[in-house]
């Protein structure tokens, strides 16, 4: 970015760089300008530019370098904006990170304590001892590696019309879900999207930007002390009790946050414990890739057919109501009474009848 787009007013920079206030000058603009600030050795080029141009009538500094050099007139003008845009990614960062571990930490706690979950990989146990019912090593199986999720589509029928994953699918909605293809229905695994997530996190990752945020943040301290001590009186305040307040803050952030990467590790290695899982050749332990895409190729094709096996339930619902009301019309028998009449008109005819009837 050209410098001279930059130029702001330096008033309203110096305004927005004293009071921490970025409604002045935005954060963006603020990089911008820190990224392309002058350096020592052009500062004093542009230094003896000027003592010369004072003496000898020399042309005056081009736009751009007046810019540069009028922003390095702003006190500690580096070490602040510094300051200003290590606490705005700091906020993002610590964010981004939490919202990664919280994906990974919830589907440890779905994968290990969900009913539904545990209901999935029973049928799944069931239905194997039950095709390998003539084998006596394989028919009577007290569990199964992760490895065959993946694989269940690929067992089909006799006649090739579904496979495995459809039936399991299919048996699960229609005698254990009772709102299977209403609204109500929910879905019984963790969601593929979360599972593809986790299966892209690295530990190693998570702990490296933990230790630069941390390097970073002590260098933060370290300019907001040279800022405190350079400063006059009047330019001290708002930035020393603001960044002194962010520093105390984000300390305790970081901590909270290495503690709950520390947790959320042993939650993992937890879980692969839980699901008996080995790490691959030449990794000391079990990675987030390894277990979370076994699982994310089983959830996501699982979704698939619960989708459509869904509907076809919906439409068989609609399809019974319908002929239960149906029934019910045809079943209904309407009688029509005749209409008693009580006028004296009537009570007259029918005392006629009885005469009639007796003397006939």
């Amino acid at each position: 970015m050209r410098i001279c787009s930059l130029c702001y007013g330096v008033a309203f920079i110096i305004l927005s760089v004293l009071n921490l206030d970025n409604s002045v000058v935005d954060l963006e603009t603020l990089e911008a300008l820190y990224e392309n600030r002058a350096q020592q050795e052009e500062l004093e080029k542009i230094e003896k530019h000027i003592q010369k141009s004072s003496k000898d009538n020399a042309k005056p500094l081009d736009k751009p370098e007046q810019f540069l050099y009028e922003l390095a007139q702003i006190e500690n003008f580096s070490e602040r904006v510094f300051c200003i845009l290590f606490q705005s990614t700091f906020l993002e960062s610590i964010a981004a990170i939490n919202r990664k571990l919280e994906i990974m930490d919830n589907l440890c706690k779905t994968l290990q304590t969900s009913a539904s979950v545990k209901q999935v990989l029973g049928l799944i146990l069931a239905f194997g001892n039950y095709m390998n019912g003539g084998n006596r090593s394989r028919g009577q199986a007290d569990g199964f590696g992760l490895e065959i999720l993946p694989k269940l589509r690929d067992v089909k029928s006799s006649d090739n019309s579904i496979n495995l994953l459809f039936y399991l699918v299919s048996y699960y909605l229609r005698n254990f879900d009772k709102d299977a293809g209403t609204e109500q229905s929910v879905f019984p695994m963790p969601e593929p999207q979360d599972l593809f997530q986790a299966s892209q996190m690295k530990f190693e990752d998570f702990e490296k930007d933990l230790r630069k945020q941390k390097k970073d943040l002590k260098v933060c301290e370290t300019k907001m002390e040279t800022v405190c001590s350079l400063s006059p009186e009047a330019h001290l305040q708002p930035f020393k009790d603001k960044m002194e307040e962010f520093i105390n803050q984000a300390k305790i952030d970081q901590e909270a946050q290495e503690a709950f990467l520390s947790r959320t590790h042993k939650s993992f290695l937890d879980t692969a414990a839980y699901f008996s899982m080995k790490p691959k050749s030449g990794d000391k332990e079990v990675t987030p890739n390894h277990l979370f895409t076994l699982w994310y190729e089983f959830c996501s094709d699982f979704k698939d057919y619960w989708r459509k096996e869904s509907k076809v339930i919906l439409k068989e619902k609609i399809k019974e109501a319908e002929a239960h009301v149906h029934s019910q019309k045809k079943e209904r028998s309407y009688s029509v009474k005749e209409k008693v009449k009580t006028g004296m008109k009537a009570k007259v005819t029918m005392k006629d009848k009885r005469v009639n009837e007796t003397y006939p």
